[in-house]
């Protein structure tokens, strides 16, 4: 049902034919880069919060990132908290390891990290364990509906790591 709401969500510009389903499992990063064939980091994956009130917020990080808790507060004014499983499926209608920002069961906001802008495409997850998109920046931002691009992650911009990620990222596509 969940991936059946990404695909409609994405009728709005032609593109529920390009959702990718697969055999095996793209539930977390390192499934998901192995099933898609990238490195990890160019998986899109969406971090799911507790927000002020009842709504919960999306942060969308490159795969190699984590949530850094002092720039988390410092962006969004309260404790980075992660909403429980059943949180998750309550908040967004979709089930750990298909988490998107795409097909929500209610209005959430959306950040995207810069963590994602070392990348011209990303593969988030569509709604289900076995889903993914290839989804341009530009795209991702648009069609996640994001307010506004955050820096809350580290961990992905130690010396090196961006270049020799973004040289494996072209050598796998150019495979």
């Amino acid at each position: 049902m969940s991936i059946e709401s990404v695909k409609s969500h994405f009728k709005k510009w032609d593109r529920e034919g390009d959702v990718m389903e697969f055999e095996t499992s793209s539930a977390t990063v390192i499934e998901a880069a192995e099933t898609i064939g990238v490195i990890p980091a160019r998986i899109a994956k969406t971090l799911s919060f507790k927000g002020e009130g009842e709504k919960a917020i999306l942060v969308v990080a490159a795969g190699d990132a984590k949530v850094d808790n002092k720039k988390f507060r410092q962006t969004f004014g309260f404790k980075a908290r992660m909403l429980s499983p059943e949180e998750v499926l309550a908040q967004t209608s979709h089930a750990i390891g298909g988490v998107c920002p795409f097909g929500l069961a209610n209005d959430l906001a959306v950040f995207l990290d810069v963590s994602l802008k070392r990348f011209e495409s990303l593969f988030p997850a569509c709604g289900s364990a076995n889903s993914a998109i290839e989804l341009k920046l530009a795209e991702l931002f648009e069609y996640s509906g994001a307010e506004d691009w955050v820096d809350v992650c580290k961990g992905w911009e130690e010396k090196g790591n961006e270049e020799a990620a973004v040289g494996i990222g072209n050598a796998i596509d150019g495979i």
